[in-house]
């Protein structure tokens, strides 16, 4: 029996010529992993296998990116090439998140500074705090990891966040840092360190705008939830 093939699939449920007839954002996660592959195994397509290996990771895509060739071939259908596969496509996915983060974006609202830095911190395991040097429309000038630290908490530096703040001229800055955990509500230690930057900057006429806490999907915002 010879494995099942997109082309031996009825005309719906080839994503390939979906892709061509409505559109790249017509194709599920599924589709368009399946495209990747081109092949399934002989029980199953490469759609339904594709289906399930994101079954394995519960649908999230982040978690997939995750996955090494030797988790991945783990799965009947799927070698070293299609692993491969898999993997360098969602690797310039997020490349490419990366490159629009380096951009400099203005900021309108916490929405605006978790998009930027999500792809950024979002899945990392370990904590890292970053800061974002805004000019007076708001623009971003530059950002800068400040501290990197364990699972559980970072060292931050003030006087090295602002040294850097008076350096680019910035009237305003966010500091935002992720909790690897996936928990979002503020540590006693967080809304210290928040408090102790507002002070700072108060000294310096530089304004802290917002401190945000990022994890993979969603965020916590100081200023959104009236607590700087």
């Amino acid at each position: 029996m010879e494995k099942l093939t997109i082309k031996s699939w009825a005309q719906d449920d080839r994503p390939r010529e979906k892709l061509l007839a409505k559109g790249k954002t017509s194709l599920s996660d599924a589709e368009l992993i399946a495209i990747l592959i081109g092949s399934g195994n002989r029980q199953e397509s490469a759609v339904a296998l594709s289906k399930r290996i994101l079954q394995s990771v519960s649908g999230n895509i982040n978690e997939l990116a995750k996955l090494s060739v030797e988790k991945l071939i783990a799965f009947k259908g799927i070698g070293d090439a299609k692993a491969i596969a898999i993997i360098t496509a969602l690797e310039i996915g997020k490349r490419r998140q990366l490159e629009i983060a380096l951009e400099k974006p203005k900021i309108t609202s916490s929405k605006d500074v978790f998009n930027l830095m999500q792809p950024v911190i979002g899945d990392l395991e370990h904590e890292e705090f970053w800061v974002l040097f805004l000019n007076n429309s708001n623009k971003v000038l530059a950002k800068s990891q400040i501290s990197k630290g364990g699972l559980t908490a970072t060292i931050v530096d003030v006087r090295l966040l602002f040294k850097r703040a008076l350096e680019l001229a910035s009237v305003g800055i966010i500091v935002c840092h992720n909790h690897p955990s996936g928990k979002l509500q503020p540590s006693i230690a967080d809304k210290q360190l928040t408090q102790k930057i507002k002070e700072a900057g108060c000294t310096l006429d530089i304004k802290l705008l917002d401190h945000l806490i990022i994890t993979e999907k969603v965020y916590f915002s100081f200023a959104d939830d009236g607590v700087l």
